[in-house]
């Protein structure tokens, strides 16, 4: 191959590397111990106490597992979806771990909490029955009109399971279930004890058949896939999630999932660019996973701040609020609950970007719940439905928005999905108030996150090398690439065929990144939106091959 169409091919590998990896370095603080500062917070308040924690490792994973088994820990789960493992060990013990050469990045695998809260002050629920006034307020019967419900759209639903409920079979009168698989990510029974999940479910795609229809949810005819995180008491850990996570990137196609309903958060506020869970939902989504996440609930006697916790921070998913209807199907007396966290993420982010109803909505109560027993007054129609709040209930009905669209238009990518339905929303106090009629009738394609930063993790990931099918297995002698006769004004970014890439031919070994001149790269010349993230080979990157100390940030553009 002739040296221009190599030093061609290197423009494009370094260009698209460092373009990559420098904006989101301005998260990642290269000290030896690659900690979270709230795990080195919590180390220093009490050195003797055990954690949990996800060890994000660049290789050689027996090595570091071995470690953890030498410190008197031990090991809970592989992560292989963000390269990870989740261990538990001695606090005092992690700082040593975090100063591996084969450990990128350790961060608590945080407790998770559901983000629904208690109703209004109670009122009967026997005659007569008390309604639902979200189908009317979000314009959702027009979309049924149109023969759209969500028919063959798999809507993954990772909380604390889902009953097998008669409101998930294929009609009322057919009574083949809906929930094609049911999965366990904790030592428990994949059945809901806890209720959550189910609710969640019903908002989605419960049928309503057991009301007579009075309580269905947004896409009825959904095909509903249970992975359950959260124990009995509703509890679950951030790992457990992220394994989730990895069976829906392996299952997708499978059971054409689409979107995935996250009402759930972490109880730690950190950057989006330090979570675990969030590179996790990053990578669903550069996968074609439409993910949407409660903004979580808020409590003036509580300093946590939600609006900082994963999953809902991440500025790649689609994040919702919750609206009180005021017992109204009109939307004119519509107002932001009091629990919505409003604001801007610790990046700058504004969330939520989208609201959606979540005071006192009514929907399935799972038969093996306690809430039966704790919560009388929340009851409904003698067992078979529950009244609840929160965030938790605002965002199954985004879910099942995004479930119609895309049986409409099932070309349709996250990012336009997110934006379509951003931007084709109505307003509450000036914020984007969900309106499912309005976003299968205005059919723009644009697409939101075109400034977005993903997730250090995946820059770090993202050391591509574009090495065309034509090269074979030729090395190239990086240290003779002239890099100031470069002209990187010249390079047609929109001319890489990024599926052409073979990454298992990139030798990492072989360069020399101290031979490059990072000042003469045009981070501006970057087409983010050529990048098919699809056709990464993430195991085939050596990390310790590179050499960050050569990398000039002095250099980078950070306003790219």
């Amino acid at each position: 191959m002739k040296t221009s169409q190599k030093i061609f091919q290197t423009c494009i590998i370094l260009t698209i590397i460092f373009s990559l990896l420098a904006p989101a370095v301005l998260f990642f603080n290269p000290q030896p111990a690659r900690m979270s500062e709230r795990l080195t917070q919590m180390i220093a308040k009490d050195p003797g106490q055990a954690l949990r924690v996800i060890v994000q490792i660049g290789d050689d994973i027996d090595q570091v597992e071995s470690f953890v088994e030498k410190m008197d820990g031990s090991v809970l789960k592989e992560l292989p979806l963000i390269n990870a493992f989740a261990a538990e060990m001695p606090a005092v013990a992690v700082p040593k771990l975090a100063e591996m050469a084969a450990v990128n990045w350790v961060s608590l695998d945080a407790p998770i909490r559901p983000t629904a809260r208690k109703v209004k002050d109670p009122v009967s629920t026997i005659d007569p029955l008390p309604e639902n006034h979200f189908l009317d307020s979000l314009n959702v019967g027009q979309v049924w009109e149109m023969g759209l419900r969500g028919e063959d759209i798999g809507v993954a639903v990772i909380d604390s399971g889902i009953f097998t409920d008669r409101d998930f079979t294929i009609t009322p009168n057919k009574p083949h279930t809906r929930i094609k698989v049911v999965e366990s990510f904790i030592s428990e029974s994949p059945s809901d004890h806890f209720g959550h999940g189910t609710h969640v479910a019903g908002i989605i795609g419960g049928h309503g058949g057991a009301s007579g229809g009075l309580y269905s949810g947004i896409a009825p005819k959904v095909d509903l896939i249970s992975l359950k995180i959260s124990d009995d008491q509703g509890l679950a850990y951030e790992s457990d999630t992220v394994d989730a996570m990895q069976w829906v990137l392996e299952h997708k196609d499978e059971y054409n999932i689409r979107v995935l309903n996250l009402s759930i958060q972490s109880t730690i506020p950190q950057p989006y660019h330090e979570s675990a869970l969030d590179a996790a939902a990053e990578i669903l989504w550069f996968n074609g996973v439409v993910v949407v996440a409660a903004a979580g609930n808020w409590e003036e006697s509580d300093d946590f701040k939600a609006i900082e916790a994963a999953p809902g921070n991440d500025p790649f998913i689609i994040t919702v609020g919750a609206v009180d209807e005021n017992d109204t199907s009109g939307r004119g007396d519509d107002v932001i609950t009091s629990f919505t966290p409003l604001g801007q993420t610790l990046e700058g982010y504004t969330k939520p970007e989208i609201f959606a109803p979540g005071v006192d909505i009514i929907s399935v109560l799972s038969h093996g719940s306690d809430w039966f027993f704790e919560h009388p007054d929340r009851v409904v129609m003698d067992g078979e439905y529950f009244r609840i709040s929160g965030t938790s209930m605002a965002a199954p009905m985004v879910t099942g928005a995004a479930a119609l669209l895309l049986q409409a238009e099932p070309d349709l990518t996250p990012d336009q999905v997110k934006y379509r339905l951003i931007h084709s929303a109505g307003k509450v106090e000036s914020w984007p108030f969900l309106d499912v009629y309005s976003a299968l009738t205005t059919h723009t394609t644009e697409s939101a996150n075109q400034d977005v930063v993903p997730h250090m993790l995946l820059a770090k990931m993202a050391l591509i090398a574009y090495w065309s099918s034509q090269n074979g297995e030729e090395d190239l002698d990086w240290e003779e690439v002239n890099w100031d006769a470069v002209n990187w004004n010249a390079v047609n970014w929109n001319a890489v065929n990024w599926n052409a890439v073979n990454w298992n031919a990139v030798n990492w070994n072989a360069v020399n990144w101290n031979a490059v001149n990072w000042n003469a790269v045009n981070w501006n010349a970057v087409n983010w939106n050529a990048v098919n993230w699809n056709a990464v080979n993430w195991n085939a990157v050596n990390w310790n091959a590179v050499n960050w100390n050569a990398v000039n940030w002095n250099a980078v553009n950070w306003n790219k």
